[in-house]
């Protein structure tokens, strides 16, 4: 059997993107599986939420906001360091980038590594990549809450630290009024996990235990479409904890007996293909996923850097 193409380095399709307005002064863009971003109105500022792969990307999402709104970028909300949300950061012109202490402490430790192994993976995401000026570093920091009032009778959006998740340093932002999450990929909706950063037990209970506590109405994952509902807003989150759970069963009853790292990629692949595999990047993450948990479970307490290299020996050693 062929080996599978590497990661998502075959998926060179465009996708359709969908912008939606969540509320006055609210909205979503999504694609197809592809990385959500979402802005959020002040009074006489906007505040973004994501800045994608590549100043170009990015400026594409700015001109559909234009249509909408021309309000200048006050803040732009990082929700964790991976490359492919933080590097178009510079076409925003934000007075105010905002991250966790953690995202900061992880671009400094490995964002470079970040930002080539996800070009690698994924570059399509990466358009015109000489755009990029180089890392993003935010210019404030926040250890649990930041809140943003948003002027006149609107409220304040809230950044919050739920615990560790999909990485160190994930943070979501509230809105209350409307009762509108931006949950970041704490939460996917109809997407595949990529859990190659995460702490996967506390993902699953503790942390998605105060994302769900936030009784939100609507929720942004990182991808996927957005869940407007209670209803859909409880299944997103429970999609989200299902996987998990099924990972941690599955590797760690492999790992329990002694087996093999392959051995583990073949019980979690199994146990989840049915009811995922068709759902956007589930190939491309679940090696990356597996390692990752197999080293958590082997006592790893903070995941290994990805680099280019061990991508592709991770990837060839677990297929096929």
């Amino acid at each position: 059997m062929a080996q599978k193409a590497f990661a998502s380095s075959a998926d060179l399709d465009d996708k359709q993107q969908t912008l939606d307005v969540l509320a006055d002064g609210v909205y979503a863009l999504t694609a197809e599986g592809d990385p959500n971003v979402g802005a959020v109105e002040g009074e006489d500022f906007l505040v973004c939420f994501e800045a994608l792969a590549t100043p170009v990307a990015a400026r594409a999402w700015l001109d559909r906001l234009r249509e909408h709104t021309d309000k200048p970028v006050k803040y732009l909300v990082l929700s964790h360091y991976h490359a492919v949300r933080v590097l178009g950061a510079s076409a925003f012109d934000a007075q105010v980038v905002v991250a966790h202490d953690n995202t900061r402490a992880l671009i400094a430790e490995r964002g470079q590594q970040d930002w080539q192994s996800e070009y690698a993976r994924m570059p399509r995401l990466f358009k015109e990549p000489d755009s990029i000026p180089g890392l993003t570093w935010p210019d404030a920091t926040f250890s649990d809450r930041f809140a943003i009032d948003l002027g006149g009778d609107r409220g304040e959006l809230v950044l919050q630290y739920c615990g560790r998740g999909h990485t160190d340093g994930d943070v979501v932002a509230w809105l209350p009024r409307r009762k509108i999450l931006f949950a970041g990929d704490l939460v996917e909706s109809r997407a595949a996990l990529y859990t190659g950063d995460a702490f996967h037990r506390e993902w699953a209970t503790s942390t998605l235990d105060r994302v769900a506590a936030f009784g939100a109405e609507t929720l942004v994952g990182g991808r996927g479409a957005v869940a407007r509902g209670q209803d859909a807003v409880a299944a997103a989150i429970g999609q989200t904890r299902h996987f998990l759970r099924v990972m941690l069963r599955e590797v760690g009853a492999v790992h329990e007996r002694g087996g093999t790292l392959k051995e583990a990629f073949e019980a979690a692949r199994a146990a989840l293909v049915d009811r995922y595999g068709g759902w956007p990047i589930f190939e491309h993450c679940l090696p990356f996923d597996v390692s990752r948990l197999w080293d958590e479970l082997s006592g790893v307490e903070r995941p290994v850097i990805w680099t280019v290299q061990r991508d592709r020996e991770v990837w060839a050693r677990l297929q096929d």
